[in-house]
């Protein structure tokens, strides 16, 4: 078994720390209010995965080829073109809750979001829900 190298690994840095040096000034508070967000929804301790991404949990993957490797089970990002959201499974079964998110792009594991506002976070927190529980059916987790 090929056990993965990935560059992105957890590290000691405090999250709300990173967040606080996030620019510009509505992105930083984006992030801040998904950093309490995620805290409540999950009941997980965040933690930097990266420079710039905030994960909670873990969990273990194996791939047909043999590769394995662990990655935060759900978390996001404060990136410059968008607020980023790891919803790890993806999104294919989350059609419905989708539809009644508001403004939004998506990507394979990744949803997409020009501002929290644009959300309703209701729904937001449903989707998280539902990806956690995913990923905890799906793969050996544990909290981190």
């Amino acid at each position: 078994m090929a056990k993965a190298n990935n560059k992105t690994q957890p590290g000691d840095a405090d999250p709300r720390d990173f967040l606080q040096g996030v620019e510009p000034e509505r992105r930083r508070e984006d992030g801040l209010a998904l950093l309490d967000l995620f805290n409540e929804v999950t009941g997980l301790e965040p933690r930097m995965w990266g420079p710039s991404m905030v994960g909670y949990g873990r969990y273990r993957y194996r791939y047909d080829s043999g590769r394995e490797g662990e990655f935060f089970l759900t978390g996001f990002s404060p990136r410059k073109t968008a607020l980023t959201l790891y919803v790890m499974p993806g999104y294919s079964d989350l059609a419905e809750p989708l539809s009644r998110l508001g403004k939004h792009r998506l990507g394979r594991s990744c949803l997409y979001l020009n501002k929290l506002a644009d959300v309703d976070t209701d729904v937001l927190t449903e989707i998280i829900r539902a990806g956690l529980q995913d990923m905890r059916e799906r793969y050996e987790t544990w909290d981190d």
